[in-house]
């Protein structure tokens, strides 16, 4: 049985001004699986996440959730269970840990809840364990990237769109942060999209990557085909032509 597609973007189109930041975008996330968007800065990949949660000002095509037609507005989008984690580790600097993840949780009621749900990520974090009464600003890099993915998880999504969750982060950081996306992926049954720039680390984990440039995909394939292709190389090189 095939897996059910959760989100997608068809023929979508997003201009800031004059510019075109998509151009007709078909993208689609499946049931449980992890999806890679990849391309050259300026290609529109962070777009398509802000597209998908409704912060960005889609001037055609559709956003669809379990294939309806869907206005993305943020509040609710997060009702459906999506989850977005926005590049550069935005936490709240000078609330606790503990804190940050009951922000997290804003939509659930009921404080016994609330509370097994901190619980449950922190098992999945256990530095979040140690350090939860510390302000979150004193917490390292890879240590508030580890929040920003225990929040996100807070609303119990289905779905976790990530951005960047690498930047700034040395290599071993880099690998902790992908092995924990992969875990939360096959534990929890969470769909993923990911942009990311460390295109190894992210293709490794990946089941389907999108290949995008200048606003429209140009690949699409399994990550293991993409892996083995030279078309990212082209890409970044600006020597790819083909669009789909």
């Amino acid at each position: 049985m095939e897996n059910e597609i959760l989100l997608q973007l068809k023929n979508v189109a997003v201009h800031y001004g004059g510019v075109k930041a998509l151009d007709g975008v078909d993208i689609a996330l499946d049931e449980g699986e992890i999806v890679a968007l990849m391309g050259p800065n300026g290609a529109g990949k962070s777009t398509v996440l802000k597209a998908l949660f409704g912060l960005a000002p889609i001037k055609s095509g559709k956003v669809l959730w379990h294939e309806d037609e869907i206005n993305p507005i943020p509040h609710k989008i997060i009702q459906k269970g999506i989850a977005f984690v926005p590049q550069g580790r935005r936490v709240f600097t000078h609330l606790t840990v503990e804190e940050n993840l009951e922000i997290g949780g804003f939509t659930v009621r009921d404080k016994v809840e609330l509370k097994r749900r901190i619980n449950e990520v922190m098992e999945m974090f256990p530095v979040l364990r140690q350090k939860r009464k510390a302000k979150s600003g004193t917490l390292s890099g890879g240590q508030q990237q580890m929040l920003a993915l225990a929040r996100g998880l807070m609303t119990d999504p289905k779905i976790l769109l990530l951005d960047e969750p690498s930047l700034g982060l040395s290599p071993k950081i880099v690998k902790e942060v992908f092995a924990k996306i992969k875990e939360i992926n096959l534990n929890r049954k969470t769909a993923i999209m990911i942009v990311e720039h460390n295109i190894k680390s992210l293709l490794s984990i990946a089941d389907r990557a999108y290949v995008l440039d200048k606003g429209k995909v140009v690949a699409k394939d399994t990550a293991e085909n993409i892996t083995n292709s030279d078309v990212l190389e082209k890409v970044f090189m600006g020597k790819y032509t083909k669009s789909i």
